[in-house]
């Protein structure tokens, strides 16, 4: 039975209907955008890829390939009652699905909104080191030659601790235990890279 033209345009206006009620279902109420904790790379989208300079630098790994530069880094809107940042940096494909933490920071002064390039790969007066996976205080990405693009999840922490409360070195898992019951809200952002 052949579909009449009126009913045809009676279907695409229903559909067309669906779909803004959709969109309008999904924007914030007031048209604005999100007014949330946000951490982000200044010139990098959100899964964008790093180049080489950002890679890490390990003359006993062949595929730290790069200078250890670490990108910077911005956060906005931070979460009321903060008083210091942590960060961690995650490759959580690296060994083989068992996870990679690349740079373990604390003690961040809430009175920061961001890190200079570079700045998480020397020793800085803003933050204090941790110690990654290896026992080091910060590795770009070095995924393994030849594979797909390996993401890296920075993960920006919001807490109600003093910026000196936590004593240098700690792990990921040392500083993710002390910061039960102090961490405020968290932001993250994933940058990628293959080579």
């Amino acid at each position: 039975m052949p579909v009449t033209l009126s009913l045809q345009r009676s279907l695409r206006l229903a559909l067309l209907l669906a779909g803004a009620g959709l969109l309008s279902a999904c924007a914030s109420p007031s048209g604005t955008p999100s007014t949330g904790f946000t951490l982000s790379s200044p010139g990098r989208a959100d899964n964008a890829m790093l180049t080489r300079p950002y890679a890490g630098k390990n003359p006993a790994n062949p595929n730290c390939v790069g200078e250890n530069l670490s990108p910077a880094l911005a956060w906005t809107r931070a979460p009321a009652g903060t008083r210091s940042f942590a960060i961690v940096m995650d490759d959580q494909a690296g060994r083989a699905g068992l996870g990679v933490n690349h740079w373990t920071a604390y003690g961040i002064p809430a009175t920061l909104d961001g890190l200079a390039e570079g700045e998480a790969s020397v020793p800085s007066s803003k933050l204090v080191m941790g110690k990654n996976t290896l026992g080091m205080s910060y590795l770009g990405p070095c995924p393994p030659r030849g594979n797909a693009p390996q993401h890296y999840v920075y993960t920006l922490i919001a807490t109600s601790l003093a910026p000196e409360a936590l004593p240098p070195g700690l792990s990921k898992a040392e500083l993710m235990t002390a910061l039960q019951g102090k961490a405020l809200g968290a932001a993250s952002l994933v940058l990628r890279f293959s080579h």
